[in-house]
């Protein structure tokens, strides 16, 4: 191991140390040792200070551990300074990557073909992805915390130890969560006791229990063959059961039932708006049906066709024009117009004359726009009234 290279991975309960300086370069310190752990594989950096310094960034550059500070601090190298490692966003790393491990253990179980397709601990959520052509619709997120979290309430142990790359890359269980690291040599490999084996160096800790609860978010798939896996972990988790649980009981609340009734009584909801919604469009066909039948007997001449035009009230161009593409034509042409936030026309016709042009007619007249079928098309955005319309149609 170089001098400075880091011992977090290996000794993650060090929260407390000191060190020799090796060198000061402005606000970049390297020690003769450190276990702060520097970004990589997808797991961000440590906080804390040195010398009460916050230290703002830890990166690996050949082979060591570059720490940058704040502000350049008053050591130099050769002197003893004090390592202060932020003890929550530690174990929050530590829960966050082992959980990966655990999320992964399912993923074997859950997928056919799976690899490693990358990993990011954010401030609150957790992403895994896996490299597999599964579709993330067959997956219940539900499904996964619940094989997640029986394996944190099982207490398994979590171990890490040293193993010849060559020896890993061939053991057909071991998956490497490196990311753009090439190890040569050894490799360090982390093992979660009959659940999951792979090759990381990241932070853990040392048994599952310690993870605290899992809340899995969102099983998508963000990319071709990526099944990516959002959770949250430990105090965040808990934070986004409980909303969970607040809006679900706001919802059984104004609902007039219970939690565990919530899912039959919005199915049941669902039902009634989706047969009011059916009862809505049959009362809009007999209302437009009566207007046709009371227009038929106004019908007019015009360039050798019978036209019918009128107005309509309480619906709206989309209802009207779905209305006359399954109606037998009561003219040739048919053109109604009404109000629907603005003023709006439609126009079917027995295809001889074309509804666009009817529409280019009357936007020309009275501006908007609109086009469709030569049979059925829609206008709309006029600047005048349906009566208005009307006149200029029949006049």
């Amino acid at each position: 191991m170089p001098a400075d290279a880091s011992r977090a991975s290996g000794e993650p309960y060090v929260t407390s140390f000191e060190a020799t300086v090796d060198s000061v370069d402005g606000r970049t310190v390297t020690l003769e040792h450190t276990y702060f752990y520097a970004e990589g594989g997808g797991q961000p950096a440590d906080r804390g200070t040195l010398d009460g310094v916050d230290v703002v960034d830890v990166q690996s550059m050949d082979g060591g551990t570059v720490h940058t500070l704040a502000s350049a601090p008053d050591f130099a190298a050769g002197d003893t300074v004090t390592g202060a490692i932020d003890e929550s966003f530690r174990t929050y790393s530590m829960r966050a990557h082992t959980a990966s491990h655990i999320v992964y253990g399912a993923g074997r179980r859950l997928f056919d073909g799976h690899g490693y397709g990358g990993f990011d601990i954010g401030e609150e959520t957790v992403r895994l992805d896996f490299e597999t052509g599964a579709s993330a619709e067959a997956i219940d997120p539900l499904t996964v915390q619940e094989m997640v979290n029986e394996v944190v309430w099982e207490d398994r142990p979590v171990d890490w130890y040293e193993m010849d790359v060559e020896a890993a890359r061939d053991h057909e269980d071991i998956v490497f969560n490196l990311g753009d690291t090439t190890p040569t040599g050894s490799v360090r490999i982390v093992e979660i006791d009959d659940w999951d084996i792979s090759a990381c160096g990241g932070t853990h800790v040392a048994s599952t229990v310690e993870v605290g609860p899992v809340k899995v978010l969102d099983v998508s798939n963000p990319g071709a063959d990526l099944v990516r896996v959002e959770y949250a972990v430990g105090p965040t988790a808990i934070e986004r059961q409980v909303a969970e649980t607040r809006s679900a009981r706001r919802g059984a609340d104004a609902l007039d039932t219970s939690v565990e009734g919530l899912g039959e009584r919005a199915e049941g909801l669902l039902d009634e708006k989706k047969a009011l919604q059916e009862e809505r469009a049959r009362l809009r066909g007999d209302l437009l049906d009566a207007r046709l039948s009371a227009l038929a007997g106004e019908t007019h001449t015009r360039d050798g066709r019978e036209w019918l035009v009128g107005t309509v009230e309480g619906v709206d161009s989309n209802a009207v024009a779905d209305h006359l593409s399954a109606r037998d034509g009561a003219a040739d042409v048919v053109v109604l117009t009404g109000t629907d936030g603005a003023t709006f026309v439609v126009v079917g016709t027995d295809g001889e004359t074309d509804a666009n042009d009817v529409i280019d007619e009357v936007t020309d007249e009275f501006g908007g726009g609109g086009g469709g079928q030569p049979t059925l098309a829609q206008g709309g955005g006029l600047s005048a009234e349906p009566e208005a319309v009307v006149d200029y149609l029949t006049d």
